[in-house]
C-alpha cells in the first residue's frame, strides 16, 4: 500500500494499491492549516481504506513548488512516517500530479502542456511538460499574463495525493527514480537564520 501525502496547497492525503487503485483519499483545501489538518487526514485515510499503519509499504510525498510554511508540514509528516516505520519514500513534484491528473482526463492530448499553481505575490508557479513527457522540470515563477499562449495551459488550485502516487507508480514500471529530497520552495523564507531583527523606532 501506497502512502501519499502533499501540502504545497491544500492538505491531501491519500491511499493507493501497488495495484494502482485508490483506496481512500482526504482532500482538505484549506491552504492555512496544515499543521492541525495533517494527522488527522492521515488517520483518517488509514480508517477509510481499512488498513493500519503497518501495511502501508511505500510513501509518496509531495516537494511542491509551494510555500515554505505550507510545504514542510506535509514534508515532515511524510518522512516521519516512513522513518517510523522503515519505509521507503519518494519524493514527487507536486505539478507531475497535476499533470498525471490532467492526462488522464483528456487521453486524447498528446502534445505540451502547462501546469500552474497560485505563488503568490501576482505570480503562477509554472513547470512545462513537452509533448508525450509526464516528467517534471524546473519551474519557474511567471505573472499570469505571461504564461505561454501557443501551450495548452493546466491551472490547478490543489494537488490529488491519490494522482501523486499513481504517477509515482508510472515512474516505478519505467525503472525512474524519485526526485533528491529536496523542497521545491516558491522562494526563500523571509524569515533567515541568524538575521538580526530591525529595529523599529517610534
Amino acid at each position: 500500500m501506497l502512502l501519499a501525502i502533499d501540502t504545497s496547497a491544500g492538505s491531501d492525503v491519500a491511499v493507493v494499491s501497488e495495484a494502482g487503485r485508490v483506496l481512500a483519499q482526504s482532500r482538505i483545501a484549506d491552504t492555512r492549516h496544515h499543521a492541525e489538518s495533517i494527522g488527522p487526514a492521515i488517520a483518517e485515510v488509514l480508517q477509510q481504506a481499512g488498513i493500519g499503519p503497518q501495511h502501508v509499504t511505500q510513501v509518496v510525498c509531495g516537494i511542491g513548488p509551494g510555500s515554505f510554511t505550507g510545504l514542510r508540514v506535509g514534508v515532515a509528516a511524510a518522512r516521519a512516517f516512513a522513518f517510523a516505520r522503515g519505509l521507503p519514500l519518494h519524493p514527487m513534484p507536486s505539478h507531475e500530479a497535476i499533470a498525471h491528473e490532467w492526462r488522464h482526463e483528456h487521453p486524447e492530448h498528446a502534445g505540451a502542456i502547462n501546469v500552474t499553481t497560485d505563488a503568490k505575490r501576482r505570480e503562477l508557479a509554472l513547470t512545462h511538460f513537452p509533448a508525450g513527457e509526464a516528467l517534471a522540470g524546473a519551474f519557474e515563477l511567471v505573472a499570469p499574463d505571461a504564461v505561454p499562449a501557443d501551450v495548452v495551459h493546466v491551472p490547478a488550485a490543489q494537488v490529488s495525493a491519490a494522482h501523486l502516487a499513481l504517477a509515482w507508480l508510472d515512474r516505478e514500471l519505467l525503472g525512474v527514480p524519485a526526485e533528491p529530497d529536496e523542497v521545491l520552495y516558491l522562494r526563500a523564507p523571509d524569515a533567515k537564520p541568524g538575521a538580526v531583527p530591525k529595529r523599529v523606532t517610534s
